[in-house]
Protein backbone atom coordinates (compact mmCIF):
# COMPACT_ATOMS: atom_id res chain seq x y z
CA UNK A 1 0.00 0.00 0.00
CA UNK A 2 1.39 3.42 -0.96
CA UNK A 3 1.85 6.07 1.70
CA UNK A 4 -1.01 8.54 2.08
CA UNK A 5 0.33 12.10 2.15
CA UNK A 6 -3.01 13.87 2.59
CA UNK A 7 -2.78 16.41 5.39
CA UNK A 8 0.84 15.61 6.22
CA UNK A 9 2.17 18.78 4.64
CA UNK A 10 0.27 21.17 6.90
CA UNK A 11 2.92 21.09 9.60
CA UNK A 12 5.46 22.21 6.99
CA UNK A 13 3.38 25.11 5.67
CA UNK A 14 5.15 27.91 7.56
CA UNK A 15 8.54 26.57 6.57
CA UNK A 16 7.64 26.18 2.89
CA UNK A 17 6.09 29.66 2.77
CA UNK A 18 9.18 31.11 4.46
CA UNK A 19 11.48 29.50 1.90
CA UNK A 20 9.31 30.73 -0.96
CA UNK A 21 9.39 34.31 0.37
CA UNK A 22 13.12 34.15 0.95
CA UNK A 23 13.71 33.10 -2.65
CA UNK A 24 11.23 35.71 -3.87
CA UNK A 25 12.99 38.53 -2.04
CA UNK A 26 16.39 37.44 -3.32
CA UNK A 27 15.85 36.35 -6.95
CA UNK A 28 18.78 35.13 -9.00
CA UNK A 29 18.84 34.93 -12.78
CA UNK A 30 19.84 31.91 -14.86
CA UNK A 31 23.40 30.78 -14.12
CA UNK A 32 23.50 33.10 -11.10
CA UNK A 33 21.67 30.85 -8.61
CA UNK A 34 24.50 30.92 -6.04
CA UNK A 35 22.58 31.76 -2.86
CA UNK A 36 19.55 29.73 -3.91
CA UNK A 37 21.71 26.63 -4.32
CA UNK A 38 23.45 27.30 -0.99
CA UNK A 39 20.10 27.55 0.79
CA UNK A 40 19.07 24.21 -0.74
CA UNK A 41 22.34 22.56 0.30
CA UNK A 42 22.03 23.82 3.87
CA UNK A 43 18.47 22.57 4.03
CA UNK A 44 19.40 19.10 2.78
CA UNK A 45 22.25 18.93 5.28
CA UNK A 46 19.92 19.87 8.13
CA UNK A 47 17.46 17.20 7.03
CA UNK A 48 20.20 14.59 6.73
CA UNK A 49 19.49 14.08 3.04
CA UNK A 50 22.55 13.15 0.95
CA UNK A 51 23.14 15.32 -2.09
CA UNK A 52 25.43 15.98 -5.04
CA UNK A 53 25.91 19.37 -6.64
CA UNK A 54 27.66 21.34 -9.39
CA UNK A 55 25.37 20.16 -12.22
CA UNK A 56 25.08 22.94 -14.80
CA UNK A 57 27.13 24.94 -12.26
CA UNK A 58 24.46 25.51 -9.60
CA UNK A 59 22.23 22.44 -9.88
CA UNK A 60 21.69 20.22 -6.84
CA UNK A 61 20.56 16.59 -6.63
CA UNK A 62 19.11 15.36 -3.33
CA UNK A 63 18.83 11.61 -2.78
CA UNK A 64 16.29 9.97 -0.47
CA UNK A 65 16.98 6.27 -0.03
CA UNK A 66 13.89 4.44 1.13
CA UNK A 67 14.02 1.82 3.86
CA UNK A 68 13.05 -0.88 1.40
CA UNK A 69 14.48 -1.81 -2.02
CA UNK A 70 12.69 -0.60 -5.12
CA UNK A 71 12.79 1.56 -8.23
CA UNK A 72 13.74 5.23 -8.64
CA UNK A 73 11.51 8.28 -9.08
CA UNK A 74 12.79 11.81 -9.80
CA UNK A 75 11.06 15.07 -8.85
CA UNK A 76 12.24 18.31 -10.44
CA UNK A 77 11.94 22.01 -9.54
CA UNK A 78 13.49 24.99 -11.36
CA UNK A 79 15.32 27.72 -9.43
CA UNK A 80 15.95 30.81 -11.59
CA UNK A 81 14.23 34.19 -11.77
CA UNK A 82 13.59 36.65 -14.62
CA UNK A 83 14.98 40.11 -15.52
CA UNK A 84 11.73 41.90 -14.61
CA UNK A 85 11.17 44.83 -12.23
CA UNK A 86 8.48 43.70 -9.78
CA UNK A 87 5.37 45.88 -9.39
CA UNK A 88 3.59 44.03 -6.59
CA UNK A 89 2.74 45.56 -3.21
CA UNK A 90 3.61 42.72 -0.86
CA UNK A 91 5.86 42.58 2.20
CA UNK A 92 8.05 40.00 0.44
CA UNK A 93 8.60 41.73 -2.93
CA UNK A 94 11.95 41.41 -4.67
CA UNK A 95 14.77 43.36 -3.07
CA UNK A 96 16.89 43.13 -6.21
CA UNK A 97 16.31 45.82 -8.80
CA UNK A 98 15.34 44.48 -12.20
CA UNK A 99 15.01 40.86 -11.04
CA UNK A 100 11.88 38.99 -10.05
CA UNK A 101 10.43 35.51 -9.62
CA UNK A 102 7.68 36.12 -12.16
CA UNK A 103 7.21 32.48 -13.15
CA UNK A 104 6.78 30.75 -9.79
CA UNK A 105 10.18 29.07 -9.63
CA UNK A 106 10.56 30.33 -6.05
CA UNK A 107 7.43 28.35 -5.16
CA UNK A 108 8.57 25.30 -7.16
CA UNK A 109 11.84 25.15 -5.25
CA UNK A 110 10.20 25.72 -1.86
CA UNK A 111 7.61 23.00 -2.50
CA UNK A 112 10.25 20.47 -3.53
CA UNK A 113 12.12 21.25 -0.31
CA UNK A 114 8.90 20.64 1.63
CA UNK A 115 8.37 17.41 -0.30
CA UNK A 116 11.91 16.35 0.56
CA UNK A 117 11.26 16.87 4.27
CA UNK A 118 7.95 15.03 4.05
CA UNK A 119 9.42 12.03 2.26
CA UNK A 120 12.51 11.95 4.45
CA UNK A 121 10.35 11.70 7.57
CA UNK A 122 8.66 8.65 6.06
CA UNK A 123 11.65 7.16 4.27
CA UNK A 124 11.63 3.88 6.21
CA UNK A 125 8.27 3.09 4.64
CA UNK A 126 9.39 4.01 1.12
CA UNK A 127 10.31 1.15 -1.20
CA UNK A 128 12.86 2.66 -3.56
CA UNK A 129 14.67 5.92 -4.12
CA UNK A 130 13.50 9.49 -4.72
CA UNK A 131 15.75 11.95 -6.54
CA UNK A 132 15.26 15.66 -5.84
CA UNK A 133 16.36 17.65 -8.91
CA UNK A 134 16.90 21.37 -8.29
CA UNK A 135 17.50 22.76 -11.78
CA UNK A 136 19.14 26.08 -12.69
CA UNK A 137 18.76 28.08 -15.92
CA UNK A 138 15.30 26.94 -16.98
CA UNK A 139 14.62 30.42 -18.38
CA UNK A 140 17.83 30.43 -20.41
CA UNK A 141 16.44 29.09 -23.68
CA UNK A 142 17.38 27.69 -26.07
CA UNK A 143 20.19 26.06 -24.05
CA UNK A 144 18.52 25.82 -20.66
CA UNK A 145 19.75 23.77 -17.73
CA UNK A 146 18.18 20.32 -18.08
CA UNK A 147 20.39 18.98 -20.86
CA UNK A 148 23.50 20.52 -19.28
CA UNK A 149 22.70 18.85 -15.95
CA UNK A 150 22.37 15.48 -17.67
CA UNK A 151 25.59 16.05 -19.63
CA UNK A 152 27.28 16.79 -16.31
CA UNK A 153 26.26 13.36 -15.01
CA UNK A 154 23.09 14.18 -13.09
CA UNK A 155 21.74 10.65 -13.48
CA UNK A 156 25.03 8.80 -13.92
CA UNK A 157 24.86 7.15 -10.47
CA UNK A 158 21.11 7.27 -9.96
CA UNK A 159 18.89 6.90 -13.03
CA UNK A 160 15.14 7.49 -12.70
CA UNK A 161 12.47 5.14 -13.97
CA UNK A 162 10.06 8.08 -14.16
CA UNK A 163 10.26 11.84 -13.52
CA UNK A 164 7.65 14.40 -12.44
CA UNK A 165 7.42 18.19 -12.19
CA UNK A 166 4.77 20.84 -11.58
CA UNK A 167 4.25 24.50 -12.46
CA UNK A 168 2.22 27.22 -10.76
CA UNK A 169 -0.79 28.03 -12.96
CA UNK A 170 -2.82 31.22 -12.32
CA UNK A 171 -5.62 30.16 -14.68
CA UNK A 172 -6.61 27.38 -12.26
CA UNK A 173 -8.09 27.78 -8.80
CA UNK A 174 -6.32 26.54 -5.68
CA UNK A 175 -7.27 22.88 -5.37
CA UNK A 176 -7.37 22.36 -9.14
CA UNK A 177 -4.62 20.62 -11.10
CA UNK A 178 -4.07 20.50 -14.85
CA UNK A 179 -3.50 16.91 -15.96
CA UNK A 180 -3.22 15.87 -19.61
CA UNK A 181 -1.31 13.29 -21.61
CA UNK A 182 0.69 14.16 -24.71
CA UNK A 183 1.91 17.69 -25.46
CA UNK A 184 1.26 19.93 -22.47
CA UNK A 185 3.80 22.65 -23.37
CA UNK A 186 5.13 23.55 -26.80
CA UNK A 187 8.26 23.61 -28.92
CA UNK A 188 9.87 26.95 -28.16
CA UNK A 189 12.19 28.21 -30.92
CA UNK A 190 13.88 31.58 -31.42
CA UNK A 191 14.90 33.41 -34.58
CA UNK A 192 16.66 36.61 -35.59
CA UNK A 193 16.22 38.34 -38.95
CA UNK A 194 18.80 40.85 -40.11
CA UNK A 195 17.74 42.90 -43.13
CA UNK A 196 20.78 44.45 -44.79
CA UNK A 197 19.68 47.28 -47.08
CA UNK A 198 21.41 50.50 -48.05
CA UNK A 199 21.19 53.73 -46.05
CA UNK A 200 20.56 57.22 -47.33
CA UNK A 201 18.83 60.53 -46.80
CA UNK A 202 15.13 60.43 -45.89
CA UNK A 203 14.32 62.82 -48.73
CA UNK A 204 15.94 60.58 -51.36
CA UNK A 205 14.70 57.03 -50.67
CA UNK A 206 15.30 56.01 -54.29
CA UNK A 207 19.06 56.12 -53.64
CA UNK A 208 18.92 53.50 -50.88
CA UNK A 209 17.20 50.27 -49.96
CA UNK A 210 14.96 51.05 -47.02
CA UNK A 211 15.38 48.26 -44.47
CA UNK A 212 12.52 49.60 -42.33
CA UNK A 213 9.97 49.42 -45.15
CA UNK A 214 11.17 45.92 -46.04
CA UNK A 215 10.94 44.92 -42.37
CA UNK A 216 7.33 46.08 -42.20
CA UNK A 217 6.47 43.98 -45.26
CA UNK A 218 8.28 40.97 -43.86
CA UNK A 219 6.51 41.16 -40.49
CA UNK A 220 3.07 41.40 -42.06
CA UNK A 221 3.70 38.61 -44.55
CA UNK A 222 5.20 36.15 -42.07
CA UNK A 223 1.97 36.21 -40.08
CA UNK A 224 0.37 34.36 -43.00
CA UNK A 225 2.68 31.38 -42.52
CA UNK A 226 0.39 30.08 -39.80
CA UNK A 227 -2.94 31.29 -41.20
CA UNK A 228 -2.33 29.94 -44.71
CA UNK A 229 0.04 26.99 -44.23
CA UNK A 230 -0.88 25.29 -40.96
CA UNK A 231 -4.02 23.20 -40.47
CA UNK A 232 -6.42 25.35 -38.38
CA UNK A 233 -6.89 22.39 -36.04
CA UNK A 234 -3.16 22.37 -35.23
CA UNK A 235 -1.35 24.84 -32.95
CA UNK A 236 1.30 27.25 -34.20
CA UNK A 237 2.34 30.82 -33.42
CA UNK A 238 4.84 33.20 -35.01
CA UNK A 239 5.45 36.22 -32.78
CA UNK A 240 7.87 39.13 -33.14
CA UNK A 241 9.29 40.40 -29.87
CA UNK A 242 11.78 43.09 -30.88
CA UNK A 243 12.56 45.28 -33.89
CA UNK A 244 15.55 47.58 -33.94
CA UNK A 245 16.79 49.88 -36.69
CA UNK A 246 17.63 53.48 -37.33
CA UNK A 247 19.22 56.28 -35.32
CA UNK A 248 17.62 59.48 -36.60
CA UNK A 249 14.29 60.61 -38.07
CA UNK A 250 15.74 61.80 -41.38
CA UNK A 251 18.16 58.95 -42.07
CA UNK A 252 17.21 55.75 -43.85
CA UNK A 253 18.96 52.97 -41.91
CA UNK A 254 21.05 50.40 -43.70
CA UNK A 255 19.87 47.51 -41.53
CA UNK A 256 17.06 46.34 -39.26
CA UNK A 257 17.15 43.45 -36.80
CA UNK A 258 14.00 41.57 -35.81
CA UNK A 259 13.74 38.92 -33.11
CA UNK A 260 10.89 36.49 -32.72
CA UNK A 261 9.71 33.07 -31.69
CA UNK A 262 7.97 30.09 -33.26
CA UNK A 263 5.73 27.97 -31.01
CA UNK A 264 4.22 24.61 -31.98
CA UNK A 265 3.30 21.40 -30.21
CA UNK A 266 4.16 18.96 -33.01
CA UNK A 267 7.54 18.51 -34.67
CA UNK A 268 6.11 18.16 -38.18
CA UNK A 269 4.24 21.46 -37.80
CA UNK A 270 7.39 23.07 -36.46
CA UNK A 271 9.38 21.96 -39.50
CA UNK A 272 6.70 23.25 -41.86
CA UNK A 273 6.71 26.69 -40.22
CA UNK A 274 10.50 26.75 -40.12
CA UNK A 275 10.79 25.90 -43.83
CA UNK A 276 8.15 28.43 -44.85
CA UNK A 277 9.94 31.07 -42.82
CA UNK A 278 13.18 30.49 -44.75
CA UNK A 279 11.46 30.41 -48.16
CA UNK A 280 9.55 33.60 -47.44
CA UNK A 281 12.73 35.39 -46.35
CA UNK A 282 14.55 34.24 -49.47
CA UNK A 283 11.72 35.56 -51.61
CA UNK A 284 11.73 38.98 -49.95
CA UNK A 285 15.49 39.24 -50.27
CA UNK A 286 15.32 38.51 -54.00
CA UNK A 287 12.36 40.82 -54.63
CA UNK A 288 13.99 43.75 -52.84
CA UNK A 289 17.57 43.03 -53.95
CA UNK A 290 18.85 42.96 -50.38
CA UNK A 291 20.39 40.38 -48.09
CA UNK A 292 18.20 39.00 -45.31
CA UNK A 293 19.95 36.75 -42.84
CA UNK A 294 17.89 34.26 -40.83
CA UNK A 295 19.40 32.81 -37.67
CA UNK A 296 17.02 30.11 -36.39
CA UNK A 297 17.64 28.41 -33.03
CA UNK A 298 15.85 25.20 -32.15
CA UNK A 299 14.81 25.66 -28.54
CA UNK A 300 13.06 23.56 -25.95
CA UNK A 301 11.20 20.56 -27.34
CA UNK A 302 7.50 20.11 -26.66
CA UNK A 303 6.84 18.78 -23.17
CA UNK A 304 5.29 15.41 -23.98
CA UNK A 305 3.60 13.75 -21.02
CA UNK A 306 3.77 9.96 -21.09
CA UNK A 307 0.21 8.62 -21.65
CA UNK A 308 0.91 5.53 -19.56
CA UNK A 309 1.36 7.70 -16.46
CA UNK A 310 -1.77 9.83 -16.81
CA UNK A 311 -4.03 7.63 -14.71
CA UNK A 312 -1.46 7.37 -11.91
CA UNK A 313 -1.11 11.14 -11.79
CA UNK A 314 -4.85 11.78 -11.95
CA UNK A 315 -5.46 9.21 -9.22
CA UNK A 316 -2.89 10.89 -6.95
CA UNK A 317 -4.59 14.26 -7.44
CA UNK A 318 -8.03 12.81 -6.74
CA UNK A 319 -6.84 11.05 -3.58
CA UNK A 320 -5.67 14.39 -2.17
CA UNK A 321 -8.18 16.85 -3.60
CA UNK A 322 -11.25 14.95 -4.75
CA UNK A 323 -12.74 13.77 -8.03
CA UNK A 324 -13.42 17.29 -9.35
CA UNK A 325 -9.84 18.53 -8.93
CA UNK A 326 -8.77 17.84 -12.51
CA UNK A 327 -10.88 20.05 -14.81
CA UNK A 328 -10.42 19.93 -18.57
CA UNK A 329 -7.43 21.98 -19.69
CA UNK A 330 -5.91 22.74 -23.07
CA UNK A 331 -2.19 22.57 -23.86
CA UNK A 332 -0.06 25.70 -23.72
CA UNK A 333 2.52 26.83 -26.27
CA UNK A 334 4.74 28.16 -23.52
CA UNK A 335 8.21 26.63 -23.60
CA UNK A 336 9.50 24.40 -20.79
CA UNK A 337 12.96 22.92 -20.34
CA UNK A 338 11.42 19.91 -18.59
CA UNK A 339 10.67 18.63 -22.09
CA UNK A 340 14.32 17.60 -22.39
CA UNK A 341 14.01 15.30 -19.38
CA UNK A 342 10.93 13.75 -20.97
CA UNK A 343 12.86 13.07 -24.18
CA UNK A 344 14.99 10.61 -22.19
CA UNK A 345 12.68 9.34 -19.46
CA UNK A 346 8.98 8.63 -19.02
CA UNK A 347 7.27 11.23 -16.91
CA UNK A 348 4.58 13.81 -16.39
CA UNK A 349 4.28 17.58 -16.00
CA UNK A 350 1.28 19.09 -14.21
CA UNK A 351 -0.12 22.56 -13.58
CA UNK A 352 -0.89 23.55 -9.99
CA UNK A 353 -3.78 25.97 -9.51
CA UNK A 354 -2.71 29.17 -7.77
CA UNK A 355 -5.29 31.83 -8.64
CA UNK A 356 -5.55 34.73 -6.18
CA UNK A 357 -9.22 35.27 -5.17
CA UNK A 358 -9.02 39.04 -4.69
CA UNK A 359 -7.86 39.53 -8.26
CA UNK A 360 -10.70 39.63 -10.79
CA UNK A 361 -8.10 39.29 -13.54
CA UNK A 362 -5.23 36.94 -12.82
CA UNK A 363 -1.80 38.25 -13.75
CA UNK A 364 -0.13 35.83 -16.16
CA UNK A 365 3.27 34.20 -15.90
CA UNK A 366 6.16 36.59 -16.67
CA UNK A 367 4.07 39.64 -15.70
CA UNK A 368 5.57 42.24 -13.34
CA UNK A 369 2.55 41.77 -11.04
CA UNK A 370 2.52 37.96 -11.09
CA UNK A 371 2.16 36.37 -7.66
CA UNK A 372 1.03 33.02 -6.30
CA UNK A 373 -1.66 32.08 -3.84
CA UNK A 374 0.41 30.64 -1.00
CA UNK A 375 -2.46 28.34 -0.02
CA UNK A 376 -1.38 26.23 -2.97
CA UNK A 377 2.05 25.52 -1.51
CA UNK A 378 0.94 22.78 0.88
CA UNK A 379 -1.08 21.16 -1.92
CA UNK A 380 1.95 21.13 -4.21
CA UNK A 381 4.17 19.77 -1.44
CA UNK A 382 1.83 16.89 -0.66
CA UNK A 383 1.10 16.21 -4.32
CA UNK A 384 4.74 15.74 -5.31
CA UNK A 385 5.24 13.43 -2.35
CA UNK A 386 2.12 11.43 -3.25
CA UNK A 387 3.22 11.12 -6.87
CA UNK A 388 6.58 9.76 -5.76
CA UNK A 389 5.01 7.19 -3.45
CA UNK A 390 2.32 6.11 -5.91
CA UNK A 391 4.84 5.80 -8.73
CA UNK A 392 7.19 3.66 -6.63
CA UNK A 393 4.27 1.41 -5.68
CA UNK A 394 3.26 1.01 -9.32
CA UNK A 395 6.84 0.31 -10.44
CA UNK A 396 7.19 -2.35 -7.74
CA UNK A 397 4.03 -4.10 -8.91
CA UNK A 398 5.09 -3.98 -12.57
CA UNK A 399 8.51 -5.38 -11.81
Amino acid sequence: MALDMKGKGKELKERVVAFRRQFHQHPELSREEVETAETIRQFLQEEGIPFEDGFATHGVLGIINGGKPGKTVALRADMDALPIEEKNDRPYVSRVKGKMHACGHDAHTAMLMGTAALLNRNKEEIAGKVLLVFQPAEELGPVGGASVMMEDGLFKKHEPDVIFAQHMWPDLQVGEVGVMAGPVMGNSDQFTLTIKGAGGHASMPHQGKDAIVIAAQVINHLQTIVSRNVDPLESAVVTFGTIQGGDRYNVIPSSVTIEGTVRTNRDDVKEKVKNRLQKSIDGFAMANEVEIELNYSDGYPATMNSPEWEETVRSAVHSLLGEHATPHVNPSLGGEDFGRFLQRYPGFYIWLGTAIPERSIQKPLHDAEFDVNEESLVIGTELLAQLACDALKRLAVEN
